[in-house]
C-alpha cells in the first residue's frame, strides 16, 4: 500500500462499522482538529498476532481519562475493533493505529463535553520506522523543544497535543540529515526522542532516563524486563546532557520504532555493539513468539 493516506483501498473501522477507507471522515468543526482533544495507539501485528494488544487497549482508555473523556468502548471491544480492521484487510503483519477523540457536537469552544466521543481503527503494511538505520544506526539531532512539566500537560498520556513540538522537532532533524531528535525535559535532563525511548550503555550497564515527564512506553517496559531477565543491570536515573560522551552504545525504542540502533546524536558518536545488537534480535524473537 503506497501513496495518500486518504487515497487508499481497504476498510477502517469507525465508530463500530468497517467503512471504505476513503469514506472515513470527520467533519471540519471535529473538536479535536481545533483544541488536540485525541489519544492514539499505535502497535505492530506480527504473524496474526499485536504485540501487547490489551495493554495497548488499556492505556488508550486510560489516555483519554487523562484528557477528561470516556471512551465509549470497552478493552474487549476495542480489541475486537482491531481484529475487524485486520480481517477485513486481509493482514497479518501490519501496523495498527486505534485513535479516540472529541467529535463536532453542540461545543465548539474550549469546552466540550456535549460532544460524542469518537473512535476509528486503521492498519496498514509498514516497515523499519528508521528504515536502514535500523542496521547502521540512526543520526538525531538535538531538539530545541523540550518536554513540558507534567504539571503543565499530562505526560502519561498517548495525547496528540503531545506531539506538536516532536513533528517540529523531527522537521527540523531531518533538514539537517537526521532520522530524528533527542529532545530533553524541562528541566533540562534528557527525555527521548520525538516518538521513542532511549537507552544508553556504559561500562556493561544500560542508562535510560526516569519517565517522570515523558510517557513510559510499552515497548520501554518490555525492554526494560528482557534485559533485567538477561541480568544487565539497568539504572532508571536522570541524565544529564554531558553524559553523552561517556557513552559507548544507544538505541531507541517504541512500537513503531521497534529497537532501533543509534550511531550519532549531535556531535557525539555511538557504536552499535554486541549488546545493542543482541536486545535488538531478541525483541524482533519475542514479538514473534
Amino acid at each position: 500500500m503506497a501513496g495518500s493516506y486518504e487515497d487508499r483501498d481497504g476498510k477502517i473501522w469507525l465508530d463500530g462499522q468497517l467503512v471504505e477507507w476513503r469514506d472515513a471522515q470527520v467533519h471540519i468543526l471535529t473538536h479535536a482538529m481545533h483544541y488536540a482533544s485525541s489519544v492514539f495507539e499505535g502497535e505492530r501485528c506480527y504473524e496474526g498476532k499485536i504485540f501487547k494488544s490489551r495493554e495497548h487497549s488499556e492505556r488508550l482508555i486510560k489516555s483519554g481519562q487523562l484528557i477528561d473523556f470516556e471512551i465509549p468502548y470497552t478493552v474487549d471491544e476495542i480489541e475486537a475493533a482491531k481484529k475487524a480492521a485486520l480481517d477485513a484487510n486481509g493482514l497479518k503483519d501490519a501496523y495498527v493505529r486505534a485513535v479516540a477523540w472529541r467529535g463536532a457536537g453542540n461545543d465548539m469552544g474550549v469546552a466540550s463535553r456535549g460532544n460524542p466521543v469518537r473512535m476509528a481503527v486503521a492498519v496498514w503494511a509498514w516497515g523499519n520506522y528508521y528504515g536502514d538505520a535500523k542496521m547502521k544506526g540512526a543520526k538525531l539531532d538535538i531538539a530545541k523543544w523540550r518536554r513540558p512539566d507534567p504539571a503543565t500537560a499530562p505526560s502519561q498520556a498517548k495525547a496528540a497535543g503531545l506531539y506538536m513540538i516532536a513533528t517540529m522537532s523531527k522537521h527540523a532533524a531531518e533538514d539537517k540529515g537526521c532520522s530524528d531528535a533527542m529532545m530533553f525535559d524541562y528541566r533540562g535532563y534528557i527525555a527521548e526522542a520525538t516518538g521513542a525511548n532511549i537507552f544508553f550503555v556504559k561500562d556493561g550497564e544500560v542508562h535510560t532516563p526516569t519517565p517522570d515527564a515523558f510517557l513510559n512506553g510499552i515497548t520501554r517496559q518490555t525492554v526494560i524486563d528482557m534485559l533485567k531477565e538477561k541480568g544487565i543491570k539497568v539504572n532508571e536515573r536522570h541524565i544529564m546532557p554531558e553524559e553523552l560522551e561517556s557513552f559507548e552504545q544507544c538505541w531507541l525504542t517504541g512500537t513503531a520504532a521497534e529497537v532501533t540502533p543509534v550511531g550519532q546524536i549531535g556531535d557525539y558518536n555511538f557504536e552499535v555493539g554486541a549488546l545493542t545488537r543482541d536486545i535488538s534480535e531478541s525483541y524482533e524473537k519475542l514479538v514473534r513468539s
